[in-house]
This record gives C-alpha cells, sequence and structure tokens, in this order.
C-alpha cells in the first residue's frame, strides 16, 4: 500500500515538473522571439537610415515587383485575352472606317462641270460606280457601291439619261439614280398631220430608238408634244400615242352635245379630221364644226376641199405649192365630199384634241356655207347668195396675189439678168 501512494505522489510530482519545465520553455520561446522581432526591426532600421548625406538623397532600390499569378498565366485566359483585343480593334477600326465613309459619301463631290451621263438598262451597280468614277462625278466607286448598299438602294438605281450638276456628294448622286428622273427630249405632232406623216417625224428623231413600227391607221394617233427619255423605243412612242388618242376620244365623246348626227367615236373622229384640215385658226374650230353638223343635219354635202386632196394624194398630203384644179374635184372617189352624200370612210388625218371638243360641241348656228378670207381664217354665210358673194370676193384676192406674184418674180428675174438680155416671159398658168 506504501509502494502504491509512493508511486503516485512520484507520478504527480513528475507530472508537475514537466508542466513548470514547458512554461519555462514557452517563457524563454517568447523572449527569444522578441528579441528576434527587435532585431529584425534594428535590421530595417540600419538599412532605411542613410549611412551618408549623399546617400539620403538618392532614392533606394525599389523591392522588386510580385510575380504573375498562376491563374493569368492560363492558355484560356491568354487566347481569352488575345481574342477580346482583336475584336477591340476590329470594333475601332470598322468604326473610323464607317465614319470616315459617311463623311466622304456626304461631301461635295469632285466635279466642276455638267456633265450628262446615260446609264443603260440592266446595268448594275458596280457598273455604274464604275463610270461615275471615270466620268469625275464621284471621288471613290468603292465608297459608292458601299454606301448604296448600306441604304438598300442597290435595286432602286433606274436607268436613263442624267444630267449632274457640279459638287454633286455620292449621295445626292444615289438619290438622283433611284429618283428615275431623268433627261427628257421631246417630239412634236402637229395636228392635222396624216399618219405617214407622223411616222416621218418618228422616224427622223435621233433620240429615238428601235424600229419603225406598222403605219397606224388614218385618226389612231393624237397630236401633241410627247416627253421621252432616252433609249425610248419608236414602237413605245407610237403605241403611246395610240393610247392617248383612245383616252381623249372616250373623254371627249362623253361630253358631246345630244343633238350630234354622228353614231359614233369613230365618226366623231373623222369629221374632227375634216374640221382641223380646214382651219388652223383655234377660235374658228367650233363655227367650223357647226357648218359640217348643220349640212349632215339637212343632207347636204359637205363639199370640203381636204377630203378631196387625201382621196388624190391619201397620207402623203397635197405636193406644195400645187393647186386644186377643176379636174381634181370632179374626181370621183370614195373621199370626195363633193360627191358622196355624207362622211368620209375615215378620218382623213390625226385631229388634235381641240378638233374634237369642237365636233363633240359645235357652235350653234344657221351657217352652210365658208370660205377663205384672204387673211387665214374664213367668212361664213348662211345663203348660197351671202356664200357666192363671199366666193367672188376671195377669188379677187387670189387675182390680186398671182398678179403681185407674177411681178415680183419679173423683177427678180430682170434683176438677175446681165446687162443687155432681156429676162424670158413667164408662162401662163393652166387655165384650169
Amino acid at each position: 500500500m506504501v509502494d502504491e501512494t509512493n508511486k503516485e505522489e512520484l507520478l504527480k510530482q513528475g507530472d508537475a515538473e514537466l508542466a513548470a519545465s514547458e512554461q519555462s520553455s514557452a517563457a524563454e520561446s517568447g523572449m527569444s522571439d522578441r528579441e528576434d522581432a527587435r532585431e529584425s526591426e534594428a535590421k530595417r532600421s540600419v538599412l532605411k537610415a542613410p549611412k551618408s548625406p549623399r546617400q539620403a538623397i538618392e532614392p533606394g532600390t525599389p523591392p522588386p515587383p510580385p510575380g504573375r499569378s498562376k491563374a493569368v498565366r492560363h492558355p484560356v485566359i491568354v487566347f481569352a485575352n488575345f481574342v477580346l483585343t482583336v475584336m477591340l480593334l476590329a470594333i475601332v477600326g470598322i468604326g473610323g472606317m464607317l465614319y470616315f465613309g459617311k463623311l466622304t459619301f456626304d461631301d461635295t463631290g469632285p466635279l466642276t462641270k455638267e456633265k450628262t451621263i446615260l446609264v443603260s438598262r440592266g446595268t448594275g451597280l458596280v457598273t455604274i460606280a464604275s463610270i461615275l468614277e471615270q466620268q469625275n462625278v464621284i471621288s471613290n466607286k468603292h465608297i459608292f457601291e458601299y454606301g448604296v448598299r448600306l441604304y438598300k438602294k442597290d435595286g432602286a438605281l433606274k436607268a436613263g439619261e442624267y444630267l449632274f450638276r457640279p459638287g454633286l456628294s455620292m449621295h445626292e448622286v444615289m438619290n438622283i439614280l433611284t429618283s428615275g428622273k431623268s433627261i427628257l427630249h421631246s417630239v412634236t405632232i402637229p395636228e392635222g398631220y396624216t399618219s405617214y406623216q407622223a411616222m416621218q417625224v418618228i422616224k427622223a428623231d435621233p433620240i429615238l430608238t428601235g424600229d419603225m413600227p406598222a403605219l397606224p391607221a388614218e385618226g389612231a394617233l393624237l397630236p401633241e408634244t410627247y416627253k421621252f427619255s432616252r433609249g425610248t423605243t419608236r414602237a413605245d412612242l407610237v403605241k403611246r400615242m395610240m393610247n392617248e388618242r383612245t383616252r381623249a376620244v372616250e373623254e371627249v365623246w362623253k361630253r358631246r352635245a345630244a343633238d350630234l348626227p354622228l353614231a359614233n367615236m369613230e365618226e366623231l373622229v373623222t369629221l374632227a379630221s375634216i374640221v382641223e384640215k380646214e382651219t388652223g385658226q383655234a377660235g374658228e374650230r367650233t363655227r367650223v364644226a357647226g357648218v359640217f353638223i348643220n349640212r349632215l343635219k339637212q343632207g347636204i354635202k359637205l363639199q370640203s376641199d381636204p377630203t378631196v386632196i387625201y382621196g388624190i394624194f391619201a397620207g402623203k398630203g397635197k405636193p406644195k405649192g400645187r393647186p386644186i384644179f377643176k379636174s381634181d374635184l370632179q374626181n370621183k372617189n370614195a373621199y370626195n365630199t363633193y360627191h358622196i352624200p355624207a362622211l368620209t370612210p375615215g378620218p382623213i388625218a390625226n385631229p388634235g384634241r381641240a378638233a374634237l371638243e369642237a365636233v363633240a360641241n359645235p357652235s350653234r348656228t344657221k351657217d352652210l356655207f365658208f370660205v377663205a378670207d384672204g387673211t387665214g381664217g374664213h367668212v361664213f354665210a348662211e345663203t348660197l347668195k351671202q356664200h357666192n358673194l363671199n366666193v367672188k370676193r376671195w377669188r379677187q384676192i387670189e387675182r390680186q396675189r398671182i398678179e403681185a406674184r407674177k411681178k415680183a418674180e419679173a423683177a427678180a428675174k430682170a434683176k438677175a439678168a446681165p446687162q443687155g438680155q432681156t429676162a424670158p416671159q413667164s408662162e401662163k398658168p393652166d387655165a384650169n
């Protein structure tokens, strides 16, 4: 029992000594750590403190930079940074190009004088841009192409002949080409021309293109001044003239007087063509139309000289200077209204809109006759007696004109003949 008790006491004493030893070691360790810290601080102080006045004003050696993180050096991160850099540079570059292109597209162009350029049908944007650059209308064909495409106008450029003013920007040039407002040329068909004469005008026009179409029927065209762009074909223009005539006749027919002795629109055109050939005076058309309407109502022959001429010479017309002879009036043909009791089989020319209107709404008079008055107009009469007096005065005017013309011709020949020679006498005109 004693031994056991001693053993326990010995163990407790050993544990206490061990604990005291550990505390002593810890205290010594703490003191050692504090001493080490003080030594390190002293060393740093020594390092920081300048050794001399010169060192005091000189900068110290900087500490080395920290090393790169391993995560930053990862290949995926490196590649991602590269892609982002490229994308950023691309965005900046494209933005700069677009900005420069927009400025150039809207800037004043290089053209210094007006220039006309023809854009043919089927010409594409690339070709148009090249032509414009070659003609100095634009400064850069590529910027023009890209600009037109960005505005989504590449499919809207129209063929035609365009006039470009000096200094136009590419934007303005694009607007002109998409507007289709090309240079317009014109051709005029005088009122009263036959279809043959009208087609000769169309054939001779240097701007129209293509072959001549078939000769239209007499009275199928509307005489007017027609505007057209370069590249228009002759066939297209003739078709347009025929359509305009149909539209005009239909409009006039709807507004006609109710008591006209005309069966249809074709008879309206036929009588209008006779009125057109009888007078060139705008103020006389309705009165001349009134005479013919009165005659038709009373069954009197029209007795119109232009119908006689058409019956003999057709659409080519009477040769200039050739008079109408009595034998012409006696020539029996389908168009001679001195023989046929009514209208001619068809028109003798292409009447204008005014002649159509005159026949549709003629003057309300009792006139049955008219004859030339020597001034380019006519004098009208209700009775044959009045008319014969008017005809007599007209013939006197004609004789005076013939005599005056003969004297003028004789004087001209005498002046032109060499001295000492007598000018030959002029031949007597045909008694007819």
